[in-house]
């Protein structure tokens, strides 16, 4: 009995299909017309989600990683598509998060003959992919696409698959094996070495001052992090891609350090005696000498390269730093507090009395600060949200109160702008029941605004909220600690509401504190309805508190410098951090501001 017949390309999909890939990303190319055929015949099984520009199509993959924890994957034609993937796929390598790129090419009997779009793209996926092969001949096709997806989720990273168009119609036999899915295991947890949990138990038993610091790699286990916490009276400072870990009412929740992030956060490692630097990879810590100041550095990571990258540890754990928390927690006993812990609390305490004043504003100038309050108003339980890069990204962290019900995701190291309506488009199709919202600059969004259609095309609701103050704001922030001049960084003022009303979505503009409430209001009803909203919000140009910066403790600042800094953000209320220790009768040892 001779074998049945099927096209190359379909028999690829059927290897996306059985290791569980439901939407592909991209836009249609004379090189990629073969798949496209093959998309057609399988549109029952897997969803072609055509984009307005590759790049969307990339970061939307890598945002559907990152929201569904699943392969994402998109598709770019020979040359220039090709070529708009990187930002995306970039971000899928820095964040460490899966990602199939298929990639056109010209037919084989036209390579070498500098055809129409021809290129060497190999070469140009190198560095971004941990797996980047061009097929050699059509039977090949379905193997080394599932070589491909075994080794980006393997490694976490990019694999890259080049095809040329004419394989993807060659018959192929049926009896070939297509996927491994079946056979695909994660590796098992790792034991821990005893004497490292003891030398770490020691070492916290024995700090007068201790913190956690919880990075991504104990995301999912913010209950076992707070157990600790509240044992050894250790604060907890958090990597500010982890929040949404954390319910926003943790009482000893210091936040993220650096810009972006939170007051209690960026003083407290000054003051502190031991950390516990868990599943982190803070990529500042070198550049701001965040843990020079800290006597004993326990770090535990489950990966090998990473112990001791960032500080010298004084004892370093391999292994799964959800896991080997519990583990010290059996150990240790519990602690009394000194005041250390008290004062941390009333540190947070103050910082988000701070936010909320803000927040709750209901006379002035339309800030940035209450438009998030009228989304916290509005927001589900369970909302999932997409922050695009900027002033977004650090003001979406401080005020949203999450919850672990909530998905808070962006562009983590990376930080390419643009990927917040990306992000929601993904959000969206992986977990339709999900209230989803992107969250966006004017100077992102406008790298993106095109795909509004794309949500109203695929049926997906959403909220797209656009601060809008005319200039790429965290630019010129930097721009004002290190520069001259500001130059480069204002934008013009762009109509959102009406171009997404072009597009089909509802469009609202908001330009008062008052107009809040019922704009928010309509645009959850019309998101319940079904329908995609942007709400353009065109706040002020304030600057953010920089935590980063702060002049408010009485030792290095004058105090006119410091009433400046108070007025200047609205912060008369806001203390530094020696105020609390000293109020708790703890000496300031490094006069904490």
């Amino acid at each position: 009995m001779t074998n049945q017949k099927i096209d190359g390309w379909v028999a690829g999909l059927k290897v996306l299909e059985e290791w569980g890939v439901n939407d592909v990303f991209g836009i249609p190319a004379g090189s990629l017309n073969s798949l496209m055929d093959a998309l057609e015949k399988e549109q029952d099984n897997i969803n072609f989600i055509q984009v307005r520009h590759e790049e969307t199509g990339a970061q939307g993959a890598a945002m559907y990683a990152k929201f569904n924890d699943k392969l994402g994957v998109c598709i770019g034609s020979a040359g220039p598509g090709a070529t708009h993937l990187y930002n995306g796929l970039y971000d899928a390598k820095f964040d460490h998060v899966p990602v199939l790129a298929i990639l056109g090419q010209r037919a084989l009997r036209e390579s070498n003959m500098d055809a129409f779009q021809e290129m060497n793209q190999n070469p140009l996926f190198n560095d971004v992919a941990v797996y980047n092969r061009r097929v050699a001949y059509p039977e090949q096709l379905p193997k080394v696409l599932d070589e491909g997806i075994r080794a980006a989720i393997a490694n976490k990273g990019v694999a890259a698959v080049e095809v040329p168009v004419d394989f993807g119609w060659e018959q192929l036999d049926t009896a070939t094996r297509y996927s491994s899915a079946e056979d695909y295991r994660d590796f098992p947890e790792l034991g821990l070495n005893e004497t490292d949990i003891d030398a770490a138990v020691e070492a916290l038993s024995n700090a007068k001052r201790p913190v956690i610091y919880a990075g991504k790699g104990t995301r999912g286990h913010s209950e076992d992090v707070i157990a600790l916490s509240r044992k050894i009276k250790a604060p907890v400072a958090i990597t500010g891609i982890n929040f949404d870990d954390y319910n926003y009412e943790f009482d000893a929740l210091l936040g993220s350090a650096h810009r972006v992030g939170w007051k209690p956060a960026n003083e407290v490692f000054e003051e502190a005696d031991a950390v516990l630097f868990a599943g982190s990879n803070f990529p500042f810590a070198e550049i701001t000498g965040k843990f020079d100041h800290v006597d004993k550095f326990i770090q535990v990571d489950i990966d090998q390269q990473k112990l001791g990258k960032r500080h010298f540890a004084d004892v370093a754990i391999l292994g799964d730093a959800a896991t080997a928390i519990r583990a010290i927690t059996d150990k240790i006993d519990e602690k009394e507090d000194n005041g250390w812990y008290q004062a941390n609390v009333d540190n947070a305490a103050n910082w988000k009395a701070y936010m909320q004043k803000l927040e709750n504003k209901t006379s002035g100038p339309l800030q940035l600060y209450q438009v998030f309050k009228a989304i916290n108003d509005v927001s589900k339980e369970n909302a999932a949200y997409s922050i695009d890069v900027g002033n977004t990204t650090q003001t979406s962290i401080r005020h949203l109160h999450m919850t672990p019900k909530n998905l808070w995701r962006t562009s983590e190291v990376f930080a390419t702008m643009g990927n917040g309506l990306p992000g929601a488009l993904a959000a969206k199709l992986g977990q339709p029941n999900r209230q989803v919202w992107n969250l966006s600059g004017d100077g992102g969004f406008s790298m993106a605004m095109q795909d509004v259609v794309t949500a109203v095309k695929y049926n997906l609701p959403s909220i797209h909220v656009i601060f809008t103050n005319e200039r790429f704001g965290f630019i010129r922030d930097e721009q004002e600690d290190t520069n001259d001049n500001y130059y480069g960084v204002d934008i013009t003022d762009v109509d959102f509401a009406a171009i997404a009303k072009a597009q089909g979505a509802v469009g609202y503009t908001v330009t008062e504190i008052s107009q809040l409430e019922d704009v928010f209001a309509k645009a959850k009803a019309d998101e319940e309805a079904g329908r995609v909203v942007l709400i353009d919000a065109k706040i002020t140009e304030e600057r953010p508190l920089p935590v980063e910066e702060l002049k408010l403790g009485p030792y290095f600042f004058s105090k006119n410098e410091v009433d400046e800094f108070k007025s200047r953000y609205e912060a008369e209320e806001l203390q530094p951090f020696s105020h609390y220790l000293e109020e708790h009768g703890l000496e300031v040892e490094q006069h904490n501001n």
